[in-house]
């Protein structure tokens, strides 16, 4: 028993001893992609091995003998030329082995480059509560070896110098400031790149917050048909709620698309009104609605805002073209609805060619048909003929 407890206290020992006694130089390196390394191990003579006997490793693959070369009894050399980007960013590992393959010493080589001036620095607020800023990296993007971005941020004329803290790792060029933030002041805000091979910072940009607005996607976003009428669609929605305390005025799009097309298409025109028409659209067809918000002029602000998101879509199905009427069985009545019908199919079929967007009908419309209906000579009358 006593044995056993002193072999389990010995073997660690012996490797703690192992390692204090055999080193690499030098440690950890960070070298620019394509350097060369000439790493040495060295071990204590009181460790009984020669350097001849020793081996070198990396990334857990034996490096070639004709790399190495022996130094002195105790010291083993590795070459290594045009040295290639690190696997991981966490660094490769050059391992120097006894003749069993016992692991002697290591160290971590972290092979890339240096950071390039961040670019394309924007940033947000959300309803004016918050900030959200994001970025890209400059050059190519990949360093190879961890680099930290760093946000930074201070009022223009009287601030202290503060950092972003909540970075998303979903997202990795970007940080929220969700709180503390002063309005009618401009900001100076910028992002410091740095890793073991050098740093970058980006320009500088100033901003006010009342011009960086984006709010929610309009609420109660619904799609009707407008009774019978076989391409049209009605959408009404409701302003973004968190602006309601705000003097603004909001501007809206809609886009909408067929229920077997990823294609959509943008209404621009809906202005500051909360409802609008679709016209020209396919009879007996699935469309899918979407609508977003602008806030503009907040607090007299001279900037345009930022479009919020697409609220979720909604669906809605235009009317089929042939749908039967129920109701009398009147022979005049039903001639006479007949021919109604068929003047509105007309006048709505040259809708569909002429009007577009969120257009309401109107008296000069239909007027405009029948003019072009009189110079193409398809006049019909609109109630037929007395019978005696």
């Amino acid at each position: 028993m006593l044995s056993l407890l002193f072999l389990i206290l010995y073997i660690p020992a012996v490797m703690s001893s192992s390692s204090q006694m055999a080193g690499i130089f030098p440690q950890d390196p960070a070298l620019p992609i394509g350097s060369t390394l000439t790493a040495t191990c060295s071990v204590s003579p009181d460790l009984g091995l020669h350097a001849s006997s020793l081996f070198w490793s990396l990334n857990g693959r034996r490096l070639p003998s004709s790399s190495y070369s022996v130094l002195s009894p105790t010291a083993l050399s590795v070459t290594l030329p045009g040295l290639p980007a690190s696997r991981q960013r966490s660094g490769d590992n050059l391992v120097c082995h006894n003749h069993g393959g016992h692991v002697l010493a290591g160290s971590c080589l972290y092979i890339g480059m240096p950071p390039v001036k961040p670019v394309n620095l924007t940033c947000w607020s959300r309803n004016t509560k918050d900030l959200t800023c994001r970025w890209a990296p400059g050059g190519q993007g990949e360093t190879f070896i961890k680099t930290k971005y760093t946000l930074k941020y201070k009022l223009r004329w009287y601030g202290r110098e503060r950092e972003c803290e909540e970075y998303n790792a979903a997202q990795p060029y970007s940080c929220y400031i969700p709180r503390d933030l002063a309005l009618f002041t401009p900001y100076e805000i910028w992002v410091e790149a740095t890793n073991q091979l050098g740093s970058a910072t980006s320009d500088v940009i100033t901003l006010d917050i009342l011009d960086v607005v984006t709010t929610d996607p309009p609420s109660g976003v619904s799609v009707s048909r407008v009774g019978d009428l076989e391409d049209h669609l009605s959408v009404r929605w409701k302003s973004p709620p968190a602006l309601k305390d705000f003097l603004f005025q909001a501007k809206y799009q809609i886009r909408y698309r067929l229920e077997d097309n990823s294609d959509w298409k943008v209404m621009d025109d809906v202005g500051n009104q909360t409802s609008c028409r679709l016209a020209g659209l396919r009879p007996g067809t699935v469309y899918f609605v979407q609508v977003r918000c602008n806030p503009v002029g907040i607090y007299g602000s001279r900037r345009a805002g930022i479009w919020s998101e697409w609220s979720h879509p909604t669906a809605a199905s235009t009317p089929h073209s042939e749908r039967v009427l129920s109701g009398s069985c009147d022979s005049k009545s039903g001639d006479s609805n007949s021919t109604l019908r068929r003047e509105l199919k007309q006048f709505f079929g040259w809708v569909r060619n002429h009007a577009y967007g969120c257009g309401g009908m109107s008296i000069k419309l239909y007027d405009q048909w029948r003019v072009w209906m009189q110079k193409s000579h398809k006049t019909r009358n609109q109630v037929g003929p007395t019978r005696g």
